[in-house]
């Protein structure tokens, strides 16, 4: 079993470093190193839209892709060809997004947009199908709500180590390779320093994906046997007849769109409010020791205080975090203290929606007669996707027009500029906290000991109907 926990950690290390990389620091690539000089905002603007517009169109399919990977059936299972399948297409995909398509962001920008358009539609998708099917294994790999939060609970030790090693080593690793392939010198970004960057994380994503698909094992039970084809026409129903996992999504979407814009927009705040961009290489230390503390102890917390307890008084801290951000101003000790208060709880409240919506796999298969778990499980990379894309554009909205871009300086920073910042990194998302908070507490009704409840009713209903069918046969 421990090879299985370490397995699925890796494979969540490399993937969050990856989907920190796309949804935190593409952005930054774009307005700093891609783009620069006259035109620079409204290219940018053009990229970063069709990010948007085309993530949200291929949300459209997430579902369908889940029913993809629940009607798969080989001797690899049905989870582990898309997840190695996705995880080669995608590290090609971030590699190329991070270049200037061999020139043509110089050449031809019509060409650039046109390419880009193909690389990143085709990148996506088999990044959804690598997250859909890494994620859904969760209720494969058992059924027991124990054993569940194990996985999740070392799944998201991973993956809060991978996202927040990308914090340490962005920097360093873009003036490395600026530095190596560019022959800059100090602290200046080049193209090759981010090509160089997203080779590494996509090699650490490749690479981690085949950890997970050559070190875990799907679980066999009465329960998973108890799974019809699931047709295209009906994905979305199965998801809009959950109204557990429904509501849960409505409250995952804004916390996590509050937590991604502020986290992209704090590489920002460091470069041109403080002025120190090294210095927020520290906030990857100060994270992932955190994560390292955090993750390990929502077993314990869960059991007692169970998963609303953890997710509505964790966004509680994360709005104390808030606060002293705005207090902070230019003190980067300040800044840190205030970063590791918002940052602490996000792992376990991660932790608490994940562990929702896989027990609504149950919740859905007693509540409708059929399960489906790679569909269900499709909401919680959609939201991650949804979230990133409005994020992207957010990042780019609030950059351009607070005037963070190209080589600005903050002293170039105007207090109506700063208004603007303050408003998307601070104020916005406080906002859409405290609605995912009240969502989850009246509306989530999933809890733990429900969820044990119908896992019996389940058992025990379909040793009823295989004993019937085992006497009608005789």
């Amino acid at each position: 079993m421990i090879k299985q926990y370490v397995s699925y950690a890796l494979g969540a290390f490399g993937h969050d470093a990856f989907y920190a990389t796309l949804n935190t620091y593409f952005a930054m690539f774009v307005t700093s190193a891609l783009f620069v000089g006259n035109g620079a905002a409204a290219e940018a603007g053009i990229v970063t839209t069709m990010v948007v517009v085309i993530r949200l169109v291929e949300i459209a399919f997430d579902p369908m892709i889940g029913g993809m990977v629940d009607n798969t059936d080989t001797k690899m299972g049905k989870f582990k060809p898309w997840l190695l399948a996705g995880a080669i297409v995608s590290s090609i995909g971030i590699i190329l997004m991070f270049s200037s398509m061999f020139g043509l962001a110089d050449s031809n920008k019509t060409l650039y947009f046109l390419a880009f358009g193909i690389v990143f539609v085709i990148m996506d998708i088999f990044y959804s199908f690598k997250d859909i099917s890494f994620w859904s294994m969760l209720p494969a790999l058992s059924v027991d709500t124990k054993v569940r939060n194990k996985f999740g609970t070392v799944g998201r030790f991973g993956s809060t180590l991978g996202s927040q090693g990308v914090i340490m080593a962005v920097m360093p690793l873009v003036i490395f390779f600026s530095q190596k392939f560019s022959g800059s010198h100090g602290s200046t970004q080049t193209r090759a320093g981010w090509l160089g960057f997203a080779i590494v994380i996509g090699a650490v994503s490749l690479l981690g994906a085949l950890a997970t698909f050559f070190g875990t094992k799907e679980n066999k039970s009465l329960i998973r046997e108890n799974t019809e084809k699931t047709r295209f026409r009906d994905v979305f129903k199965v998801i809009g007849e959950n109204d557990q996992l429904m509501w849960l999504g409505l409250s995952y979407l804004l916390f996590a769109l509050s937590y991604v814009v502020t986290n992209s927009l704090l590489i920002y705040y460091f470069r041109y409010v403080i002025g120190n961009s090294n210095a927020y290489t520290v906030i990857g230390g100060v994270t992932a020791v955190l994560g390292v503390l955090s993750v390990p102890l929502f077993p314990t917390i869960v059991s007692k205080i169970t998963r609303r307890g953890v997710y509505v008084g964790g966004i509680c801290m994360m709005l104390l975090g808030y606060i002293l951000f705005n207090f902070a101003g230019t003190n980067i000790i300040m800044m840190y203290i205030a970063d590791a208060v918002f940052f602490f709880p996000y792992p376990m409240i991660f932790l608490a929606a994940l562990m929702t919506i896989t027990d609504s796999v149950e919740y859905g298969q007693y509540k409708n007669g059929t399960r489906n778990e790679s569909v269900t499980l499709s909401v919680r990379p959609l939201i991650d996707k949804l979230a990133g894309a409005f994020s992207t554009g957010i990042v780019v909205i609030a950059a351009v027009h607070a005037g963070m871009t190209g080589n600005a300086k903050p002293s170039d920073i105007t207090a109506h500029g700063m208004f603007i910042f303050h408003s998307f990194i601070f104020y916005m998302p406080m906002v859409l906290l405290i609605l995912s908070a009240l969502i989850y507490q009246f509306k989530v009704t999933l809890s733990e000991k429900k969820h044990a409840e119908i896992v019996r009713k389940l058992e025990k209903k379909l040793e009823t109907e295989q004993a019937e069918e085992e006497a009608s046969a005789k």
